[in-house]
């Protein structure tokens, strides 16, 4: 009996490849034939699941926002994880953990940060979308690029349930402070791309900010 395609892992193989070969030689040099050496498949094999090199990048973005996603959760179960931990040796507190709004936002930020390779590959090659797209027709509009508003919004949520909380300065602007957050943090990972500073340094920096930014908390 032949064996069965997985369709879905060829394609995620495929759309790896590029990321690799896009933080390798960056994304504006990238062609299917790259993609292909790379994946150790044939072009033809390649532009069957992707018509186009467009679609290959749409998908690869898709996919590293996606993976982005799922790193940002698992931090915060992270901290969840370690307030269990906590409640169990003190045997204080009968309800559950839950995250609290600076777990969130503290998750959101540390993810612009690039500190490992898939991070690093993450914010490189996603910058360099962010960039083609303001050339490239076929990238220009698309979704990928209201993601930092969505962001803020979402950050402004976190936030304000903070300040209800009494865990920030009840003067704080929660808008205001979202843009802040945002823009501190891009500018720190940019940094770290550039070699400007270590990943620990910006860190500390972030951890510097929310600490004087959740008073309360």
């Amino acid at each position: 009996m032949p064996k069965l395609v997985d369709h879905e892992e060829r394609r995620a193989h495929i759309i790896d490849a590029l990321l690799r070969t896009a933080a390798d030689t960056g994304l504006h040099a990238v062609t299917m034939r790259s993609v292909a050496i790379e994946a150790g498949v044939s072009v033809r094999l390649v532009q069957y699941y992707f018509d186009t090199k467009e679609q290959l990048l749409l998908a690869a973005l898709t996919r590293l926002a996606a993976r982005m996603g799922e790193r940002i959760q698992a931090r915060v179960q992270g901290r969840i994880q370690e307030r269990v931990q906590v409640r169990a040796r003190d045997r204080a507190g009968a309800s559950g953990p839950s995250a609290s709004p600076r777990d969130i936002v503290e998750a959101v930020l540390l993810e612009s940060v690039p500190t490992d390779e898939e991070s690093r590959t993450f914010h490189l090659v996603y910058t360099e979308y962010a960039v083609l797209s303001i050339t490239d027709p076929a990238l220009a509009g698309q979704s990928f690029l209201a993601a930092p508003d969505e962001m803020e919004d979402f950050l402004v949520g976190q936030l304000t349930a903070a300040r209800q909380a009494g865990d920030t300065d009840p003067r704080m602007d929660a808008r205001q402070e979202a843009v802040v957050l945002l823009a501190a943090s891009a500018g720190l990972g940019l940094s770290v791309l550039l070699g400007q500073r270590t990943a620990d340094d910006a860190v500390a920096v972030l951890h510097y900010h929310l600490g004087r930014l959740f008073t309360g908390s």
